[in-house]
């Protein structure tokens, strides 16, 4: 009898050891611990920026510099072109002056089609390496000025950026007013564009200002040092 009461009794203790052990799964530490972070970052207030990044680049010292750069090699390379299509030209004249079935004709052609072939090659490789120095060219400019939206926004604690024109509308050609009047940006406060804090930062890293320069007092310029 006492061997039955105990038996029964580890049953009952067993019982409510599996009980506290499925209330104590059933919930989730993970959750709960999570919960307060999630609620707390429910109440940061949105701050939203925006950045006319067309105007940056137009306005960049550094892309406008690059650029200039990519024109002389442009030029040079143009300048070579040339002076391949020149000899061409004048191995083409020679051989208008050659009896058509010679060895002096035959030789002429073939090194006609030669220079030819090689002109091609060089037009298509330098064009190709140039849209890759431009589009690499634009690729560090906009990294760069993305790091300065970042250093920016986290600053002055801009949760979000968006891109947006920032230039008035042009109502004299019907075509331009339209595509303004698709902008994604209907309405903003001036304070809300940061585009100008950003490009004075930028110019201001590529060419330091003289330090004797007196500088006027800018609250937001704090943040871009």
């Amino acid at each position: 009898m006492k061997r039955a009461i105990t038996w029964a009794s580890a049953v009952v203790l067993f019982a409510g050891v599996l009980t506290l052990t499925n209330n104590a799964w059933s919930q989730n530490p993970t959750k709960d611990a999570a919960a307060p972070a999630a609620a707390a970052a429910s109440n940061v207030p949105h701050k939203v920026g925006l950045i006319d990044m067309a105007h940056v680049f137009k306005n960049y010292k550094k892309f406008e510099a690059l650029r200039e750069d990519l024109k002389v090699e442009i030029s040079e390379s143009e300048n070579k072109a040339k002076e391949m299509q020149q000899e061409i030209a004048t191995l083409q004249n020679t051989l208008k002056q050659l009896m058509e079935g010679s060895k002096e004709y035959a030789k002429s052609e073939q090194e006609i089609v030669k220079k030819a072939a090689e002109f091609e090659s060089f037009r298509r490789t330098a064009s190709r390496e140039f849209l890759k120095k431009e589009s690499q060219i634009y690729l560090t400019v906009y990294n760069e000025t993305s790091e300065a939206v970042k250093k920016y926004a986290d600053f002055y604690k801009y949760t979000l950026v968006i891109r947006f024109n920032r230039e008035e509308l042009d109502t004299e050609n019907p075509q331009t007013l339209l595509q303004g009047m698709n902008r994604q940006v209907v309405y903003h406060r001036n304070e809300d564009d940061i585009t100008t804090s950003v490009l004075d930062y930028l110019n201001r890293k590529y060419t330091p200002a003289p330090a004797a320069a007196p500088r006027t007092a800018n609250p937001k310029g704090a943040a871009l040092k």
